[in-house]
């Protein structure tokens, strides 16, 4: 048995530590995924330009740039739909899981995606409403106990919200 541990970041930039932290405590980029709310087609994104837009522009491109190079070295970075959720960036293996799930039970949603990731139905649904906020679900697989206890502790200093983990059938 492997173990899934997952956790809610509130942005990106805290997505970005979370990710740089698991990398350096030895984590492989393929255990690591990341989900979050694709807000670049929102109306949201086009409002944010409207007043200082050169200062505006030159912060917003460091961001982009520092958030696209952590979460650009996870494996299968990629943009999905998901009905009821809108569309989403995935990296790593939870990418290929959702895939499957959004063409398969398109009525299941993000919660039936997550709930096959073996996530329980009552935090699957509570992560789905926190990723519609705009929050980030990060996820790392783990080989030993040990392995749980050092991501959940790499979640807790980072402070991520509703940390848990679960276990899973080896492949």
């Amino acid at each position: 048995m492997t173990k899934a541990v997952f956790c809610i970041a509130q942005n990106l930039e805290q997505t970005e530590i979370i990710v740089n932290n698991l990398k350096t405590a030895g984590f492989s980029i393929n255990d690591i995924s990341v989900l979050f709310p694709d807000k670049s087609t929102t109306k949201d994104f086009a409002h944010e330009k409207h007043t200082k837009a050169p200062e505006g522009a030159a912060i917003g491109g460091t961001v982009g740039l520092g958030t696209g190079a952590a979460l650009g070295l996870l494996a299968g970075i990629g943009a999905l739909a998901i009905p009821g959720v809108g569309p989403l960036i995935a990296a790593g293996p939870i990418m290929g899981a959702l895939s499957g799930a959004a063409v398969g039970a398109a009525t299941g949603g993000l919660t039936g995606g997550l709930i096959g990731l073996g996530i329980p139905e009552y935090e699957a649904k509570r992560y789905e409403g926190k990723i519609k906020g705009g929050s980030a679900l990060i996820s790392v697989h783990t080989e030993s106990s040990e392995e749980c206890d050092k991501a959940k502790k790499i979640f807790e200093q980072a402070h991520a919200e509703d940390i848990s983990s679960t276990g899973e059938e080896s492949v």
